[in-house]
C-alpha cells in the first residue's frame, strides 16, 4: 500500500501501486492523477510519510502505540539516571577510601587572617600613631619648652612645672631624622586608651614616649617621658631644695626572700638615667616601710606582678627597667637632725610614671596607715 495525492481535492488516500491509474478518489469520486505518473505520485507520497503522514488508525490503536513510545522514553530515562547514579556513589567511594589511607596535614598552614579581622586597638593604633609621631616630632624639634609646651599633655598646667624642671635640667638634643619607632601597643589607663611607644636613636638611647587624647588630639604624656620630680634626686639626697619633694624614680626590694614574713620592707630608691632605661642614678638609702601601710602594701602589689611577668594597666610593650625594679612615684622627706640627714617616705603615689593619679596596683585590704620608717 502507498500514499496518493488527489490531484483534485487535495486529499490524500492508500492505494496499492498496481491500481493506482485506475483508481478514483474515494473523497471526491474524480480522477487523481491528472496526468501525472505513478512515479511522481509515489515519490510526493514519500514526501508526506517523511513530513509526517496523518494518522488515520482508530484511536484506541494510536493510545496503544502512543503508550508505548512513551515506556520506552521513559525506561530511558531512568537507564541514564541509574548510571550517573552508579557513577556518582563509585566517585564518593573512591574518596572515602583516599581520606582513610591519606588523612589530611594537621601542621597544613592555616590562610592567614584577613585584615577585617583586625580588633579595635590595632585599628585605634592604625589611625592615632601618624598623629602621635607628628606630636613626637615636634615636641623633640622645638629649641625650648615654651615651644614644646604645645605637644604635652594639660599644657596651661604643665607650663610652669616644665619651666622649672628645664631650668635645673637640660632640654635633649635629639635628632628626630635619626630615631625610629622600635615598638608601639595600645593599652587602658583611667579616663581611656593610651599609646605606648619605644624609639631609638643611632647612638644608643632609648626612649619611651606615651600619648593620650585630649581634646581629640593626640599630645605626650611629658610627665612620663621627662620623669618629672620636683627636684635633681641628687641635689635632694645632698641636702638642697624643698625638705618634702615628690620624685619618679626606680625601686628595689632588698632581700625579698629573707624579709618576706618581716613587718616591714626594704626598698632602696634610685634615680632613672633618661635614654638609658637599664642603668640607674644616684642611689637612696634604705627605707623601711610597714607592710601594714597603704604603700607598703602597694609595693607588695608591684613587686609581685613585676615577678608575675606583668606590667601596670596591663601595658603590652617589654619592661625597660632593670630587672627587679618597678617604677615609682613618691613623696620624700629630708630631715636634719643633730647633722645627721635622714630620708622617709611620706607616701607612694603611684607604682608607674604615668600623669595619672590611678596608683596602677591594688593593695590587698586598703586602710589609712601612714608610712613608716
Amino acid at each position: 500500500m502507498f500514499w496518493f495525492h488527489c490531484g483534485r481535492c487535495g486529499s490524500l488516500f492508500q492505494a496499492q501501486s498496481g491500481e493506482a491509474l485506475g483508481r478514483l478518489c474515494p473523497h471526491c469520486g474524480a480522477d487523481p492523477s491528472l496526468g501525472i505518473g505513478i512515479l511522481e505520485s509515489m515519490s510526493q507520497a514519500a514526501t508526506v510519510h517523511e513530513l509526517g503522514a496523518p494518522d488515520f488508525s482508530p484511536p484506541a490503536e494510536r493510545l496503544r502505540q502512543r503508550g508505548r513510545k512513551s515506556g520506552k522514553t521513559h525506561n530511558a530515562k531512568w537507564l541514564i539516571l541509574r548510571i550517573v547514579g552508579g557513577w556518582l556513589l563509585v566517585l564518593a567511594v573512591i574518596v572515602l577510601v583516599a581520606r582513610l589511607l591519606w588523612p589530611p596535614d594537621p601542621f597544613q598552614r592555616k590562610p592567614a587572617v584577613p585584615l577585617v579581622s583586625m580588633n579595635e586597638d590595632s585599628l585605634l593604633l592604625n589611625e592615632a600613631l601618624p598623629t602621635c609621631i607628628g606630636a613626637f616630632s615636634g615636641f623633640l624639634s622645638a629649641g625650648t619648652p615654651e615651644a614644646r609646651n604645645q605637644y604635652v599633655l594639660a599644657p596651661v598646667s604643665t607650663a610652669l612645672r616644665m619651666a622649672r624642671f628645664y631650668d635645673l635640667n637640660s632640654l635633649a638634643d635629639i635628632d628626630t631624622n635619626t630615631i625610629s619607632l622600635t615598638a608601639r601597643a595600645v593599652f587602658n589607663v583611667p579616663g581611656g586608651k593610651a599609646i605606648e611607644t619605644h624609639w631609638m636613636t643611632p647612638n644608643g638611647k632609648t626612649l619611651d614616649a606615651v600619648f593620650r587624647q585630649e581634646h581629640d588630639e593626640w599630645r605626650l604624656d611629658w610627665e612620663d617621658f621627662a620623669r618629672y620630680s620636683d627636684c635633681p634626686w641628687s641635689l635632694f639626697l645632698s641636702g638642697n631644695g624643698d625638705s618634702d619633694a615628690e620624685f619618679r624614680l626606680l625601686a628595689r626590694e632588698r632581700l625579698a626572700e629573707e624579709r618576706k614574713d618581716s613587718e616591714t620592707i626594704s626598698v632602696v630608691l634610685y634615680a632613672p638615667r633618661f635614654g638609658h632605661p637599664q642603668d640607674v642614678g644616684y642611689q637612696s638609702p634604705e627605707f623601711l616601710i610597714s607592710r601594714n601601710s597603704r604603700s607598703g602594701k602597694l609595693l607588695d602589689a608591684a613587686f609581685q606582678l613585676t615577678r608575675d611577668g606583668k606590667r601596670v594597666f596591663n601595658a603590652q610593650l617589654a619592661d625597660l627597667n632593670p630587672e627587679g625594679m618597678i617604677r615609682v612615684r613618691v613623696k620624700i622627706r629630708r630631715s636634719n637632725e643633730n647633722t645627721e640627714r635622714t630620708f622617709e617616705v611620706l607616701e607612694v603615689l603611684a607604682c608607674h610614671w604615668y600623669s595619672v593619679d590611678d596608683p596602677g596596683v591594688e593593695p590587698a585590704v586598703s586602710d589609712g596607715a601612714g608610712a613608716q620608717d
